[in-house]
C-alpha cells in the first residue's frame, strides 16, 4: 500500500527537499501551509499537480502550529503513516526580536503536534526537527550525548521540543525521533540566512547590481552541509526498527570568513573589497563553534554527508549566478538591501 506522509513546514527549504524525496519513493504527501494573502509555495510549485488529476500525489492543507484543534482534525482526516514536524520560526537572530512568537511556534508548536497525534489515535512515526543550536556554548565536537546549553530563544525552544518528543516516546510508546541537524544549506535557503545572503550578494556584485555586503561575526564556526542530503537522513530515522535520536552533520567546521572567501573567489572576486562590518547583525549572545559528530547516524542508519561547507558555497554561488542571469533586473528587490534586514548563522 502507498505510504502517506504529512509535513509541516513543507514550503521551507527542508520541506521542499523532503517532499521531493518522498514523492520519488512513491509516497502520498500532505503538506501543512499557513494561510496568506499571497502565494508562498515557490519551493514546491514544481511538484504540484492539480488534485483533480488522478496522478496527483501532493496535497496541501491550511493549518498552523499555533492551532492545536486544527492539527487534531487534520491528522484525523489525513491518517498519515509518517509525520515530519519541520515547521518553526527558524531564524536565530529573529528569535531575539520575537522570543514569544518563537517559543509558541518552535517550542509549544511541537507539543501541539505530538498531542494532536495522540488525540487522533494515530499509530504513525513522528520526526521532530531538532537543532545544533541546542548545544550553544558547549564546545565541539557535539554528538547525541553532548549537554545542551542554548544561547538564543530559538535554541531554548528547540530544547523544549527535543525533551517533549522524548517524553511522548516514553510516556505513550510513540515512535518519535529527534533529528539533531547541524547547519544545512542549499540554493533554496532563505535569503536572510547567512550562507544565502553571501551567495546572493556574490552573484549581485559579479553582475554589477550591488557593491557592498554588510556582515556581523566572521569568526563563528559552523558545520555546513547540503540540505538535499539531510532529508534522506530524516527519512532513514523513521525507517529504523526502534525510535532513537540522531545527529546529522559533516563533522567538519568552517568560519563564516572561510565561507565568504570561498564564495567570492569562486566568482573571481576579492571579498575584502566588498564586505563591511555591521554590529546590527551580531547576536546578543553568540555561539562560537558548532561541529557535529554524526558517527551514530553512519553506523546505525548508513547515512553520511558527502558535501562539505566549502563545496556547498561553490554550489550555491553557481545557482545564484545562474538565477540572476535569467532574472535580470527583477532578481533583486529593494527590500533585500534594507539596512535593517537581519541575517546571520542559523540552523534547524
Amino acid at each position: 500500500m502507498t505510504k502517506r506522509a504529512l509535513i509541516t513546514g513543507i514550503t521551507g527549504q527542508d520541506g521542499s527537499y523532503l517532499a521531493e524525496l518522498l514523492l520519488a519513493k512513491g509516497y502520498e504527501v500532505h503538506g501543512v501551509i499557513r494561510r496568506a494573502s499571497t502565494f508562498n509555495t515557490q519551493r514546491i510549485d514544481h511538484l504540484y499537480v492539480d488534485p483533480h488529476d488522478t496522478a496527483a500525489k501532493l496535497f496541501l492543507h491550511y493549518g498552523d502550529l499555533s492551532d492545536g484543534a486544527r492539527l487534531v482534525t487534520l491528522l484525523a482526516e489525513v491518517q498519515p503513516d509518517e509525520v515530519y514536524n519541520l515547521g518553526a520560526q527558524s531564524h536565530v537572530r529573529v528569535s531575539f526580536d520575537e522570543p514569544e512568537h518563537t517559543g509558541d511556534t518552535t517550542g509549544i508548536g511541537s507539543i501541539r503536534m505530538l498531542e494532536a497525534v495522540r488525540l487522533a489515535g494515530l499509530h504513525c512515526r513522528y520526526y521532530q526537527a531538532s537543532s545544533s543550536e541546542m548545544f550553544g556554548a558547549t564546545p565541539p565536537p557535539q554528538d547525541e550525548a553532548t549537554p545542551f546549553y542554548p544561547r538564543s530563544p530559538y535554541g531554548a525552544a528547540k530544547v523544549y521540543s527535543y525533551w517533549v518528543t522524548k517524553n511522548y516516546r516514553e510516556a505513550y510508546d510513540m515512535f518519535a525521533v529527534n533529528g539533531i541537524l547541524f547547519n544545512h544549506e542549499s540554493p533554496r535557503r532563505g535569503e536572510t540566512f547567512v550562507t544565502r545572503k553571501i551567495t546572493r550578494a556574490v552573484a549581485a556584485i559579479a553582475a554589477g547590481k550591488q557593491d557592498l555586503l554588510y556582515m556581523g561575526n566572521l569568526d563563528a564556526v559552523r558545520d555546513w552541509g547540503y540540505a538535499a542530503e539531510y532529508v534522506e537522513g530524516m527519512w532513514r530515522m523513521l525507517q529504523a526498527d526502534e525510535p532513537d535520536d540522531f545527529v546529522l552533520a559533516t563533522n567538519v567546521g568552517y568560519t563564516v570568513r572561510q565561507f565568504l572567501e570561498t564564495s567570492f573567489s569562486h566568482a573571481g572576486l576579492d571579498w575584502e573589497k566588498h564586505v563591511r562590518f555591521d554590529e546590527r547583525y551580531l547576536r546578543p549572545t553568540e555561539v562560537n563553534a558548532l561541529i557535529g559528530d554524526a558517527s551514530k547516524a553512519k553506523d546505525k542508519l548508513g547515512w553520511e554527508a558527502t558535501v562539505d561547507g566549502l563545496e556547498l558555497a561553490k554550489l550555491m554561488v553557481d545557482a545564484d549566478m545562474e538565477a540572476i542571469k535569467h532574472a535580470g533586473n527583477h532578481w533583486i528587490d529593494k527590500v533585500d538591501l534594507r539596512s535593517w534586514q537581519t541575517a546571520e548563522v542559523a540552523s534547524r
